[in-house]
């Protein structure tokens, strides 16, 4: 089985940006020595608790302190940018860290209409926007000769491109454009199935790709029991309720029993988001990382899951890739 990590560069409370972005550098270098095959950061703005709002510049930082796992983002929100701009950035690390680099590419600008002002987008027209500007950042990378100006660099990167999603508008762009599918089913599991069978049924082979290409997302919490691993989620369980309730900041120490605490509602929101995760010990891990894969079968897994203690994030992924002997 192929695993993968997601990590979104979390600012602990007390903590700070410069300590996130060496923690996220320390983190990559511990999957890459484990065999883990990439190592994605996403993009998030105006958010506290996130210190990847400068994707491209946290992954050369990344890049820089590893030298074989894959790093790429998870992804780029192309609506907040111009196709050009995107492709010099990762055309640049491709000419660093050439053949390591992936591009991860979703529709949704990552952040509240705030953001979106600051950023002086149109964020409607940009999200339509979406399949032309991904087909013209394709051909930025591949230099295509009716293009009135060419990236460079970028021309001639071999990045590889990627169509991020959720719903199943991602899933039909990326089977259009015969392109690698991940789907982000550690926070919106609700379509995965139904995107991953349309993606298959649908994928158009391309020069890149000749047959269809998923990584499906998992929350992974694994420790030495199961009552360990729920404590070290309960992190993210805060941080999933905050950003719910409008209130989003720094990753909070881990509660005992902080789930049991919860009003029904909340409880049920955390419980539909967790509904693609494995916490727990090795075997319980095993199981539900057997389980998952059985059903998407995914040719990739990408495991999320963000620890106030850094140090078990690395023991978590030590773990995690333990549970995966066997299988």
């Amino acid at each position: 089985m192929k695993l993968s990590v997601l990590d979104l560069v979390p600012v602990i409370e007390g903590g700070s940006i410069g300590a996130a972005l060496a923690q996220s550098a320390a983190l990559a270098r511990h999957a890459e020595t484990l065999g883990y095959h990439r190592f994605w950061i996403a993009e998030h703005h105006g958010m506290e608790g996130i210190a990847s709002a400068a994707t491209a510049v946290t992954l050369a930082h990344v890049a820089h302190d590893t030298t074989t796992i894959r790093i790429g983002a998870g992804g780029i929100m192309l609506p907040n940018h111009n196709p050009l701009v995107i492709a010099e950035q990762f055309g640049t690390l491709e000419a660093l860290y050439p053949g390591r680099i992936d591009l991860g590419l979703g529709r949704a600008p990552g952040a509240d209409g705030r953001i979106v002002h600051a950023l002086r987008k149109d964020i409607h027209r940009a999200a339509e926007d979406f399949p032309q500007d991904v087909v013209e950042l394709r051909a930025l990378f591949e230099g295509d000769a009716r293009l009135a100006l060419q990236a460079t660099p970028g021309k001639g990167a071999a990045v590889e491109m990627w169509i991020l999603g959720s719903s199943l508008f991602g899933a039909q762009l990326a089977a259009m454009l015969g392109l690698p599918y991940a789907f982000a089913s550690h926070f919106a599991p609700a379509q995965l199935d139904d995107a991953l069978a349309l993606y298959r049924e649908r994928f158009q082979p391309s020069p890149g790709l000749a047959q269809p290409h998923v990584m499906a997302a998992m929350n992974v919490f694994a420790a030495d029991t199961d009552e360990e691993a729920m404590l070290l989620a309960s992190s993210m369980d805060q941080s999933f309720v905050a950003l719910r309730s409008g209130n989003p900041g720094k990753l909070q120490p881990p509660v005992a029993g902080y789930r049991d605490s919860l009003p029904p509602p909340a409880r049920k929101m955390i419980e539909h988001m967790r509904h693609a995760s494995a916490i727990g010990s090795v075997d319980t891990v095993r199981a539900a990382l057997a389980a998952f894969q059985d059903r998407t079968q995914a040719d990739e897994l990408i495991l999320a899951g963000s620890t106030y203690d850094p140090a078990a994030r690395l023991r978590s992924l030590d773990l995690a890739m333990q549970a995966t002997q066997g299988l």
